[in-house]
């Protein structure tokens, strides 16, 4: 796979639709490419929004190969990022696929991996928070059980880690109003979050 076929995952990446071969070399590509961390993060935000968005129908079993293939079918636009290089990029066209993929339901399947997982929220005056989950197993080897927080349907911001039921004081301020959110994520943390969501509660 070519740096420019690498290039053009990041949307993919973002909603976890790659497999495993393209995830690997995805993520081996990004600790090197300033570039494709930016555009990530970009996609955080429309990740996040649309991860709260209405429930829609249950997707197809072909819905994820479908997407990929689609997005890579388009004609790619040339942009010229550099003197010595030249990067192909179908931003339109895989952000389109992101967002069919999702509003379909990538992003329906609000529980899963634990039996009945719920969290409590405690506000401090002070404006920290601590978090209570329960119902959750316990995190597998690799992985841990990762805290967000969404302001007023902003981008997920990381808040903290846990690996079983317990109290986890937040790295972050909770406003009153914000959602905590917590999914399953490679050790020792994600900077964006991979669904499916686990669980939510809100600040009140």
């Amino acid at each position: 796979m070519t740096n420019d076929d690498l290039h053009e995952l990041a949307a993919a990446y973002a909603l976890d639709a790659l497999d495993a071969a393209e995830r690997e070399a995805y993520e081996s590509h990004l600790g090197d490419c300033e570039e494709c961390r930016a555009e990530l993060a970009s996609l955080a935000g429309t990740v996040g929004a649309l991860a709260y968005a209405a429930e829609g129908p249950v997707p197809s079993a072909d819905l994820r190969s479908r997407i990929v293939t689609a997005a890579r079918a388009e004609p790619p636009k040339v942009v010229a990022l550099r003197p010595r290089r030249t990067r192909l990029v179908a931003g339109s066209a895989l952000a389109a696929a992101a967002a069919v993929g999702l509003a379909i339901g990538l992003w329906a399947a609000l529980s899963g991996g634990s039996s009945n997982p719920k969290l409590a929220l405690a506000l401090q005056p002070s404006g920290s928070a601590q978090l209570t989950a329960s119902g959750f197993d316990r995190a597998p080897a690799g992985k841990v059980y990762e805290i967000w927080v969404i302001e007023d349907g902003g981008a997920p911001k990381p808040a903290g880690v846990f690996r079983d039921d317990g109290r986890t004081p937040l790295s972050r301020p909770v406003p009153k109003g914000a959602t905590v959110a917590v999914t399953l994520e490679r050790a020792p943390m994600a900077l964006t979050p991979t669904p499916p969501i686990l669980a939510t509660t809100e600040a009140v």
